[in-house]
């Protein structure tokens, strides 16, 4: 699957070969100096297949197919949903991202069940990822499949390849926002979501 924010009908799959990653952690033991039979670690490369076929799992899944169910509503204001945690693997070192996303849209009639939205940041989480790429795609696609007015999100995370490694800085979060539609348009719109958001949650 390419990485880009398309995700198109028909487009191959990609499914985690299990016996591929078990052996490649293998190798990758061995490189770092350590015994992969040693009694800790003789099963680690299984387990950490098992779990790459668990976090990786949205590489297989549309998340356009979630959207799919929608309700004719004649309901044309804000619906928000707040508090979205994700987990994801930043694909620059393979190291965990986390946070939240708020997601917010004005219908035009036709409405989604606000779990839809939840399982939408799922499946585009549960991939290697960017926290900018993760955000611009979770509004395009509820932008492309439902046809609202327009739509706002904001994600916050933490990511581990600058806390653990690297700089290390603990704490430090990054924040993202994309903006389509009347919110990109509307700076009255876009500032009605940011306090609906609350002040721990306004971006500037």
């Amino acid at each position: 699957m390419r990485s880009g924010a398309r995700f198109d009908e028909g487009e191959g799959t990609t499914v985690v070969d299990k016996q591929a990653v078990t052996s490649a952690v293998t190798q990758l033991i061995l490189a770092i100096g350590e015994d992969p039979l040693r009694e800790g670690l003789q099963g680690t490369p299984r387990r950490i297949a098992e779990m790459y076929e668990e976090i990786f799992q949205g590489v297989d899944e549309d998340p356009r197919a979630v959207l799919q169910v929608g309700f004719e509503e004649d309901h044309q204001e804000m619906v928000i949903v707040r508090d979205i945690s994700f987990y994801s693997l930043c694909e620059h070192h393979f190291m965990p991202f986390f946070g939240s996303f708020h997601v917010g849209y004005i219908p035009k009639g036709r409405v989604v069940g606000i779990s839809k939205l939840a399982r939408c940041v799922e499946i585009l989480a549960r991939r290697p990822q960017l926290q900018e790429r993760l955000t611009s795609q979770i509004a395009d696609i509820i932008m492309e499949e439902l046809d609202p007015f327009g739509v706002a999100v904001v994600g916050h995370a933490q990511h581990l390849c600058m806390t653990m490694r690297g700089i290390r800085k603990p704490g430090s979060q990054v924040i993202t926002s994309a903006n389509r539609g009347v919110f990109r348009d509307n700076s009255v719109t876009r500032a009605e979501f940011m306090a609906l958001l609350g002040d721990e949650h306004r971006v500037v």
